[in-house]
């Protein structure tokens, strides 16, 4: 090989760059949903199934793939012939590269189903979180925010809704 620093440094940014991948579970929330208003709602759990997320798929693993196939593949033969087998390890190596990244950052997830308490019915997909245990018949909230919806378990009891009450006059005011 002809530079062994190189192909070391482009394996290091492979790695790094998978890493960079963000969660889908119910517990982690991205940087733009802090300080944002989020809509709360409670329901319970009619069903709860394991499922998997697909990897994420940006390039880069084809990309540091590719450069990594193609600097190992040029260390081969002399002339022309390290020329072919430069461009035949690029390719070998995008692909390579962009199955592990997807292999790399798939994750298991929960397929909630979740009757809201106003009789609407939900389904809701997550990464499975640290502290997540979820089973039919969970007490759970259902929070919205920037398109984004996650469910997470009830603290407390389902709040009942709170209902009119007369004035004086015999008049219903909401409260």
């Amino acid at each position: 090989m002809k530079n062994p620093l190189l192909i070391l440094a482009l394996i290091a940014t492979a790695v790094v760059s998978a890493g960079c991948a963000s969660s889908k579970a119910g517990d982690v929330y991205s940087r733009a949903e802090a300080r944002r208003p989020i809509s709360y709602r409670e329901g319970t759990l009619l069903e709860v199934r394991k499922v998997r997320l697909e990897g994420t798929k940006s390039g880069l693993g084809a990309l540091g793939g590719a450069a990594i196939g193609g600097v190992a593949g040029s260390g081969i033969g002399d002339g022309r012939g390290a020329i072919v087998a430069g461009i035949v390890g690029a390719v070998v190596g995008g692909v390579a590269g962009a199955a592990t990244e997807e292999g790399y950052t798939r994750e298991n997830a929960w397929e909630l189903t979740v009757r809201m308490t106003s009789g609407e019915t939900m389904v809701v997909v997550q990464g499975i979180g640290k502290e997540d245990k979820f089973a039919p018949g969970d007490h759970v909230r259902v929070l919205q925010s920037s398109g984004e919806t996650r469910v997470s378990p009830a603290t407390a009891p389902l709040a009942p809704a709170p209902s009119p009450t007369k004035d004086s006059k015999g008049s219903a005011t909401s409260l």
